[in-house]
């Protein structure tokens, strides 16, 4: 057997070859792209057999994503992907220092796939579908994002100058209503210089078909109201920021919309997409987040626990004496996280048995996000069992034996 650490950059890959007794075979600095690849795949092969499986080389590297990862798979190494922060733990056992370097990375990652491989996870044989909507899920997922973040921005700068437009779009400022005045009127002067008829042109113009007169009249109330204003050129200064904080987020919207379509269409091929949108609480979108993270490959997790903990759902058990404290995992995917926190909030109004199990939770004194949380514990398990069955969820086999708050 071999062992490969690969400590990877934007423009070059440290590696270090070693055998099983740990003697450091090769010490390189490689090339991104094909020319490294290959200059890769010759160096092992200098240590191998012909007779010898590409299997019995055991490569640990710090991403499960990209070409290169892809390329180390497709060659039939088996390639573990290692969690930075648990090879900086690793790191420590060589030196107390604090030293860092590439090239003792990749020392590192060799060790920790020599000496450790069966504490950690190899990477996973998912199907190409299964990338394909893992990229355009979390393309989508990370623009929604993105687009909270440039709106919690416009929510700042209004509140510094312009706070008649936060009352007047408070619960939803990124909405097509609030850009579409905001572009028209991007300080309080010119909010308040809006007309009736001209305000309803706007939001006609913007999509809305109906109470076009009394959502003006409200609008046209909460920008003429009092309020605390800047002189002429800050306020200007400001306005030039809304109307470009307005623009980006008019342009993201429309092409989130665009993803979204995508991600429906490519995750609506999987064989998987059936059962896993048969689930309470889980449409096309977040079913397709859902199987974007998990993947698709039939023996990634050993059992419905290990699926739970890949997911972050489990709780974690601190316990030292007398002390012992039952928390939620933090280092956890936080996109499956994210994903299972809101098919747990969906799936109260869809699944009389997850809100049941939800009320149980809360009557015995849980938070509101506890109970989510063990309630998404609960969901996750259900999903597995369904995937090893090949079977769609069926609300009365799912909840039949849940008659107590065992999770």
């Amino acid at each position: 057997m071999l062992f490969l650490g690969d400590d990877w950059a934007e423009a070059h890959h440290d590696i270090e070859l070693q055998d099983e007794q740990g003697a450091v075979l090769v010490r390189r600095r490689l090339p991104e792209g094909v020319t490294g690849l290959a200059r890769l795949h010759a160096l092992i092969a200098d240590h191998l057999d012909d007779a010898d499986d590409p299997s019995v080389v055991f490569v640990g590297i710090e991403t499960d994503r990209g070409g290169w990862v892809q390329a180390l798979i497709a060659a039939g190494y088996s390639v573990y992907p290692i969690n930075p922060q648990q090879s900086a733990r690793y790191r420590q056992r060589h030196s107390t220092s604090g030293a860092k370097s590439d090239p003792g990375d990749a020392h590192v990652l060799a060790e920790i796939v020599r000496t450790d491989r069966d504490h950690h996870r190899p990477a996973t044989g998912d199907s190409d579908l299964a990338e394909a909507v893992k990229v355009l899920a979390r393309t989508h997922q990370t623009m929604i994002w993105s687009k909270q973040r440039q709106a919690n921005q416009l929510r700042s700068m209004l509140r510094e100058f312009y706070p008649a437009a936060l009352t007047a779009f408070s619960d939803d400022l990124a909405g097509r209503d609030a850009l579409a005045v905001l572009a028209a009127a991007p300080t309080p002067a010119a909010g308040r210089a809006l007309t009736r008829t001209r305000l309803v042109s706007v939001l006609r113009r913007a999509g809305r078909r109906r109470n076009l007169e009394h959502r003006a009249i409200e609008i046209l109330t909460a920008l003429r109201s009092e309020q605390l204003e800047l002189s002429g050129p800050v306020a200007a200064a400001y306005g030039a920021g809304v109307t470009a904080i307005a623009t980006v987020l008019t342009a993201m919207t429309g092409q989130i919309a665009a993803l979204e379509a995508e991600v429906e269409s490519c995750f609506g091929r999987h064989p998987d997409a059936e059962i896993i949108t048969s689930q309470p609480g889980l449409g096309k979108v977040l079913g397709a987040r859902v199987l974007a993270e998990f993947g698709d490959d039939p023996d990634r997790f050993a059992d419905a626990k290990a699926r739970r903990n890949y997911a972050g759902t489990s709780p974690i058990t601190r316990a030292s004496g007398t002390r012992r404290v039952v928390l939620a995992r933090y280092a956890r995917n936080r996109r499956l996280a994210d994903t299972m926190h809101q098919q747990a909030f969906c799936a109260l109004s869809t699944s009389p048995g997850a809100r049941a199990f939800y009320d149980a939770h809360r009557a015995a004194g849980n938070t509101h996000h506890a109970a989510l949380r063990a309630l998404s514990n609960r969901l996750v398990g259900i999903l597995d069992g369904c995937l090893r069955h090949h079977t769609r969820y069926d609300e009365t086999i799912a909840w039949a034996h849940r008659h107590t708050l065992a999770a």
